[in-house]
């Protein structure tokens, strides 16, 4: 389950993400830079304000990488009381020691890392981290207006990271001058959390005021993570599937084609010992057949975006030598049948610097009937097959 961090500056504004559903309530001062920190009494009166109606969390502000500067300071700031302290942490030959003097910090508060992405981050911090008792680590842009987070790193790095923080029980977070478009892009990532303050904003400007509508609009792309409860919260839906018991009928449903066509990409693939030494064109087709929108909003949150299938292609690809097409045709479909919405699928992958023209593989994967089926009128069925 993936979170919702918004950033506010003060009580009034955390009342508003409160109401506007968001999962955790992060005190930031937007202009006074990237990790910008609040006066200690105005996180007081924030924290307060939030009663413990949801988590709770603070910046310590741009810091110069001084153990004892950082370690007072996330000492002020875990004194009023949020449940997460974060830390800034910068590209220096001093940051493993102002990580260890944050170990005493983090026995008795949640103490988060934050690295920069554009300021070229060392992923080994990760560990330092993890040995000192963090709580976990994300991943923002140190220079607002200088582009998003997925401008400056790449997915496979993203997945290492994310990865990397988990295997170390670590909380793994992603920030920076995300726009709504980035968040069906950085779902199947799996971050435990994703973190906002421009696009929840008026005019998409981080120093202005919250606005409830582009609130709800990022909240509306993400899943809730409260339990949706009802009458059918006991039943076991995959086990009434295996009885033959289906829900509705999936004929019924109307569908669009969102399509990626004559997408040429290179990469390193082949069974033979030669194609593991050079990248040869690959020409990806790829249709998928998803839910037809209702289209009350003009936004993003109805739709199935392309950048979804165009991502899978890439971060798939991105982890090395793949050996067989077909393999890859496969991997392709299981991520793009991830998103719920999605149908069926087909694609079609040409390797074109094997003979003159192409050869290739075309597959088509369909969402099981049943499953389908369950999510058209369960659309938070969990993955352990019961409404969530």
């Amino acid at each position: 389950m993936t979170l919702m961090l918004a950033s506010v500056t003060g009580p009034a504004e955390a009342e508003l993400a409160l109401e506007t559903g968001a999962d955790i309530v992060d005190m930031k001062d937007p202009s006074a830079g990237a990790l910008g920190a609040l006066p200690p009494d105005i996180v007081r009166a924030s924290v307060a304000r939030v009663a413990g109606r949801r988590q709770t969390s603070a910046v310590t502000g741009d810091l110069p990488m001084l153990p004892d500067t950082v370690r007072e300071a996330a000492a002020t700031m875990a004194a009023t009381g949020v449940d997460y302290v974060k830390v800034g942490i910068l590209p220096s030959e001093h940051a493993p020691d102002v990580i260890q003097a944050l170990q005493e910090t983090a026995r008795s508060t949640k103490v988060v890392a934050v690295l920069f992405a554009d300021l070229t981050p060392d992923f080994a911090l990760v560990d330092a981290c993890a040995d000192a008792g963090f709580a976990g680590a994300m991943l923002d842009t140190a220079g607002k207006g200088a582009g998003r987070l997925i401008d400056h790193i790449d997915f496979l790095s993203l997945e290492n990271f994310i990865a990397r923080c988990h295997a170390r029980g670590l909380i793994a977070g992603l920030a920076g001058s995300l726009e709504a478009p980035d968040v069906p892009r950085l779902l199947p990532l799996k971050p435990d959390l994703l973190g906002f303050r421009s696009a929840l904003c008026r005019a998409g400007n981080r120093k202005s005021e919250l606005d409830p509508q582009a609130i709800a609009i990022i909240r509306g792309l993400i899943p809730a993570q409260t339990s949706r409860r009802s009458a059918t919260e006991n039943i076991d839906w995959r086990l009434q599937a295996a009885r033959g018991y289906a829900v509705g009928h999936e004929r019924d449903v109307k569908t669009d084609r969102v399509f990626i066509r004559d997408f040429v990409v290179k990469a390193r693939i082949g069974a033979y010992s030669h194609e593991r030494e050079a990248e040869q064109r690959l020409r990806f087709n790829v249709e998928a057949d998803v839910r037809r929108p209702d289209l009350k909003t003009a936004d993003m949150r109805e739709v199935f975006s392309y950048d979804t299938i165009r991502d899978a292609i890439e971060l798939i690809l991105a982890r090395g030598h793949v050996a067989l097409v077909e393999k890859l045709a496969e991997e392709v479909a299981d991520q793009v049948l991830r998103d719920a919405r999605v149908l069926s699928v087909s694609i079609r992958i040409e390797k074109l610097d094997i003979v003159p023209g192409s050869v290739g593989v075309e597959i088509k994967r369909e969402r099981a009937k049943s499953s389908a089926n369950v999510h058209q009128l369960f659309p938070g069925l969990a993955e352990t097959g019961t409404p969530s």
